[in-house]
């Protein structure tokens, strides 16, 4: 395998680009910063869709559509939100030939067109909570761009919502992070996150307060995989979401937002992935087991297809590659690539003795297993194997988290993962002096590890970290 991708010791952002690119998983687009996603990756990108979809519904929440392209002056609205987004905007300036009275901006995230149809469709308390959600593509402008990481145009969904009241809204910007996005990324990904709000500094802009989920990566780099942002009264007042209350008073709604992208695929690319290649975990794997013809006769490629058919019917996802012109060597070499949890191969020596070869990719074992109990084999195996990548992961979060007492220890540790430091020790003039390092504090947590409501809270511990 040294051959086909750089080895992660030896450059890991060269292997990261090798895996993307021998796995197939995406390409540079033709504009600056965009990028094509090949199926084998946009295959990975539908499950998350589908799990995460899933997880969002039982909120309540429901799926919109709403448009690409936002007039500036619903920007100019919220003065914090338009400071912030400003850098990062495409606009466009003509069409049909002609330039716009209005210059409109390409979506990079959906607070202002959304607030402003929010408005019109609330109108009492009894119109709340009001949930939507969309899942579609977004545009900011990116002057270094690296694909799924940090691309020009992505794809996410964008939760957005109104609440009666502060409670409420606080209340379910926090079970946004905790069962929907801490839920999927823990329980599907097998990745630990680190669960907690931000900084002002890296407060998205016109939030009250941010919260955030945060994973480790392999190479001890940190990676933001999803905010939910609190955004008080701010859009509300922007967008003059009112609704009448129960005491028949006007008064404006509480809102949120919330996201999550394609960046989670650079996240399980980074956070599971070997020398080999991929290591997609089971829960989350489009293909779970691969059914492998060794050799291309009538007999083998029949008992392929019936194991095929089988696990199919117990409801694996399956694939079966039957093809006999392509040598078997690099069909392998390709499975391992991509990272599929489980190989059956099956050959004329096999098929003699009654048997199959089980390969797991994660455990990197194999077993000859009688035909017969192969539904059972590949079940453990799957479940080997999403065990070992969730302990794999933990423990190295756990083996790269360093305690420390000053900014300057901080910065030092968090060149190879986590450094932990009390945020009273810090504070905002140490995270000033620890970005000058590229080092910045990814989330503060209480010091029981639980997420705090506000800023205001005293003895928080904060989590430095590089990041991507």
């Amino acid at each position: 395998m040294a051959n086909v991708l750089t080895p992660q010791g030896e450059d890991f952002p060269r292997w990261y680009q090798d895996v993307i690119a021998k796995a197939q998983l995406a390409e540079n687009g033709p504009a600056k910063g965009s990028q094509v996603i090949r199926p084998t990756g946009f295959a990975l990108w539908e499950r998350m869709v589908d799990e995460m979809d899933a997880r969002i519904k039982e909120t309540g929440t429901e799926n919109a559509s709403f448009p690409l392209l936002i007039p500036e002056s619903y920007f100019t609205r919220e003065a914090d939100h338009v400071e912030g987004f400003a850098p990062e905007l495409w606009m466009v300036t003509h069409g049909g030939g002609k330039e716009l009275e209005e210059k409109l901006a390409i979506r990079p995230t959906s607070e202002t067109i959304i607030g402003e149809y929010m408005a019109k469709w609330v109108n009492s308390y009894r119109d709340l909570p009001l949930l939507l959600n969309q899942w579609c593509n977004v545009m900011r402008y990116e002057l270094r761009t690296r694909l799924f990481l940090r691309s020009s145009e992505f794809l996410w969904q964008e939760g957005h919502t109104v609440h009666e009241t502060y409670e409420d809204a606080h209340a379910f910007t926090l079970r946004i992070l905790h069962d929907v996005y801490a839920d999927f990324m823990e329980n599907v990904l097998a990745l630990p996150v680190l669960r907690g709000i931000k900084t002002e500094a890296e407060r998205f802009a016109g939030a009250l307060n941010t919260f955030a989920v945060e994973a480790l990566m392999r190479d001890g780099k940190a990676l933001q995989m999803g905010t939910s942002h609190e955004l008080g009264q701010n859009f509300a007042k922007a967008f003059d979401i009112q609704f009448q209350g129960k005491d028949g008073k006007q008064a404006h709604g509480w809102t949120t937002s919330w996201g999550t992208s394609t960046r989670m695929v650079g996240g399980l690319i980074m956070g599971h992935g070997d020398d080999a290649g991929l290591r997609v975990p089971p829960n989350l794997a489009p293909v779970q087991a691969l059914v492998m013809v060794v050799k291309d006769t009538d007999e083998v490629q029949a008992a392929a297809k019936k194991v095929y058919d089988e696990l199919k019917g117990d409801g694996v996802r399956v694939k079966l590659d039957h093809r006999g012109d392509v040598a078997f060597g690099r069909r392998a070499v390709d499975a391992e690539l991509k990272g599929y949890p489980v190989r059956i191969e099956i050959g004329p020596r096999d098929l003699k003795n009654g048997e199959a070869t089980l390969v797991s990719r994660v455990e990197g074992t194999k077993q000859t297993v009688p035909l017969g109990m192969l539904a059972e084999a590949v079940a453990a195996a799957l479940q080997g194997a999403q065990d070992q990548l969730w302990d794999e992961a933990v423990g190295r979060r756990e083996s790269l988290t360093h305690d420390v007492s000053t900014v300057e220890e901080a910065v030092e540790a968090a060149q190879t993962g986590y450094a932990r430091l009390p945020w009273d020790a810090c504070g905002v003039e140490g995270e000033t002096k620890a970005a000058q390092s590229a080092v910045t504090v990814r989330v503060l947590q209480r010091e029981d590890g639980t997420v705090p409501d506000s800023l205001d809270e005293s003895g928080l511990i904060a989590y430095l970290a590089r990041s991507y």
